[in-house]
Formats: structure tokens, C-alpha cells, sequence
């Protein structure tokens, strides 16, 4: 886990050392969830980037994120995973319901067995919407950048779509810096740095350069923080 020392873009502070981590086994969706799929759970899609609803749904905190999660674990007869109190959520490690991933499964997912900055190599232009692909044609004439339908680009040798580019994913975590050594199935601090409620989001997106939507990329938000670039995926405990 992490960025090689040389790897282009990459940022030491934030991505280095390299380290082993461990993850036990956990579920993932294939895709970030969609408008269709916040809307069915929510009622609501607050998505700024809208012409399909199975575009990746944007603009969502961490918070709405973990809110989502619970609803639609009901939804389906889950047990909900998350108690929220504010900005204070506890996961119950034992329910059977969707949450979200831990930044370590997401890199674990997102490399799918590679050490390269992107699942396909090092250009990312086959596996995700960025900067340099991303512009639609408006009526005006126009061209501007957006998000595309989850599903259009390739999906990694695990069979995960849009893990690079199109939407931002909000993790689990609490940002804090790697160390050194070796982590076996970590979920983050247990509280944030002082001052600030910072959430790992991971993946870049549809308005970021290549480098900054490398499978190493890390960054971090606070947790009521949205914006039209950052969405989610969900997670599951293996059954």
C-alpha cells in the first residue's frame, strides 16, 4: 500500500512509505452508486452533474455517505452498521449492512494485484473518465467537463469499474500518514488529528489530471465537506 519513491505525481507526505497492509475478505460494489440508487434510498439526488441516472451520483459528504449506507440497508432488511450523532459515527463492526469501504480495501480493490499507478498500467486512459477525456458538447456549443454512466471505461482484473477518474470516493478512514510497518486489516485512527473531522477520499476524478487519479492517490476532506467531483462506492462484510 502506497506510492513508490519516483512515481510520477505521487505525493511522499501523503502516500509514502510503502508499507504491507493485510484485509480480510469483505464485499464490494462493482460500480459507485448512482443517482438511481441514492435517489431509491434517499428520495433525493443532489448530484450537480445530472443527464443520466446512471451517472455516478456527486456531490455527497462523508456524512450523507454513511446516511445513505443505513437507509438503504434498511431498504433491503440489513442491519444497519453505522450509529450517527452528528459528526460522530460508530460502525458496528458485526452488522450485516452496507458501509463504506476501509481506505485499505479500496486500494486493495483499485490495484487488483498491481503495483503500476494505474490497474491498467501506467496510462489511465482505459480505465477511467479524467481531465483529458471527460468533456461533453452542450447545446451551446460548449464543451465542458462531466461525469459519465458507471460502466463505460474497462474494469480492472477484479471486475471493478471507475475506480479511477469519473467520481472521488469517500473512505471510511480518518486521515492520518502512513507508517512504515505492516497493518493487518487497519480501519484509520479511532479519532481524528486535532481540530479537523478529515476523511480519505480516494480515486480522482472526471476534473482531476491522470497523476492525481493514480491507485496510490490519497487526499482528504472534512466530513460534511461535498462537491460536484466526489461520490462513493459501497462495501459489505463477507457472508
Amino acid at each position: 500500500m502506497g506510492s513508490p519513491e519516483g512515481e510520477i505525481g505521487a505525493n511522499p507526505a501523503n502516500e509514502s512509505p510503502v508499507h504491507t497492509v493485510t484485509v480480510k475478505s469483505f464485499m464490494l460494489a462493482k460500480y459507485p452508486v448512482t443517482q438511481a440508487e441514492y435517489l431509491d434510498a434517499v428520495g433525493v439526488n443532489p448530484s450537480i452533474n445530472k443527464g443520466s441516472l446512471d451517472m455516478p451520483v456527486d456531490n455527497v459528504s462523508w456524512n450523507s455517505a454513511v446516511d445513505y449506507c443505513n437507509k438503504r440497508s434498511v431498504k433491503e432488511g440489513l442491519t444497519p452498521v453505522y450509529t450517527i450523532e452528528g459528526n460522530n459515527v460508530t460502525w458496528d463492526r458485526n452488522a450485516n449492512g452496507y458501509r463504506l469501504p476501509t481506505e485499505s480495501e479500496w486500494e486493495y480493490a483499485c490495484r487488483a494485484g498491481t503495483k503500476t499507478p494505474f490497474s491498467s498500467g501506467d496510462s489511465m486512459d482505459e480505465a477511467g473518465w479524467y481531465r483529458d477525456n471527460s468533456f461533453i458538447v452542450l447545446e451551446s456549443g460548449a464543451r465542458n467537463r462531466s461525469t459519465y454512466p458507471v460502466g463505460q471505461k474497462k474494469s480492472n482484473v477484479f471486475g471493478f469499474y471507475d475506480m479511477h477518474g469519473n467520481v472521488l470516493e469517500w473512505c471510511w478512514d480518518y486521515f492520518a500518514p502512513y507508517t512504515s510497518e505492516a497493518k493487518n486489516n487497519p480501519t484509520g485512527p479511532d479519532k481524528p488529528m486535532p481540530g479537523n473531522t478529515w476523511r480519505v477520499y480516494r480515486g480522482g476524478c472526471f476534473d482531476f489530471i491522470a497523476s492525481q487519479c493514480r491507485s496510490g492517490y490519497r487526499f482528504r476532506q472534512h466530513q460534511n465537506f461535498r462537491m460536484f467531483y466526489i461520490g462513493f462506492r459501497v462495501a459489505r462484510n463477507a457472508q
